[in-house]
């Protein structure tokens, strides 16, 4: 039987993993957090203003649930009109985020690092306190700023509900 969500608690191969930071909800206005580009420059929410975004933490590119989950989005976001980005932030280094880009032929997703210093994960509440990686979770933001979506994968091994993102964003991008 699967384990209920316990607030700020998710699972990796069924252990519990404690999420640290401001739990945040559907409404509200998106946090600001900023975070570090591929090229190591910075960039914050803020600046994606006027854009629908989906943004998507993964732990990291690096995995094949990850690797699996980027790559569906950037399908994805080819479909979507220029008022939407899809940005997907972890906890790699630009680095890797650049050469996992390049290797998997993701151009419609932009990869962000927040390993400087964790300004998303705990704007957000994503943070797992035990491994300092992202939790897998999909936020959707209009684009007037306010959280419109929220999906934390319960268990990080899982991808998270394609469908219902999509679904979430309908009607938004107009």
């Amino acid at each position: 039987m699967p384990m209920k969500k316990q607030k700020g608690v998710i699972t990796m191969k069924g252990n519990p993993l404690t999420l640290v930071g401001n739990e945040v909800k559907v409404g509200q206005p998106a946090p600001d957090f900023e975070v570090i580009t591929n090229d190591m420059s910075s960039v914050k929410l803020s600046s994606f203003k006027g854009k629908v975004c989906i943004i998507c933490s993964v732990p990291s590119l690096d995995t094949s649930v990850c690797d699996t989950e980027t790559r569906r989005f950037n399908e994805e976001a080819s479909k979507l009109g220029s008022d939407v980005v899809v940005l997907t932030i972890s906890m790699d280094l630009p680095f890797a985020q650049k050469r996992w880009c390049g290797a998997a032929g993701v151009k419609n997703v932009q990869t962000l690092s927040d390993y400087r210093n964790t300004s998303f994960g705990e704007a957000y509440g994503v943070l797992i306190k035990e491994l300092r990686l992202l939790a897998r979770a999909v936020f959707v933001v209009d684009k007037k700023g306010v959280i419109r979506y929220i999906q934390i994968v319960n268990e990080v091994t899982h991808e998270p509900n394609y469908e219902e993102v999509l679904k979430a964003i309908e009607g938004l991008e107009k």
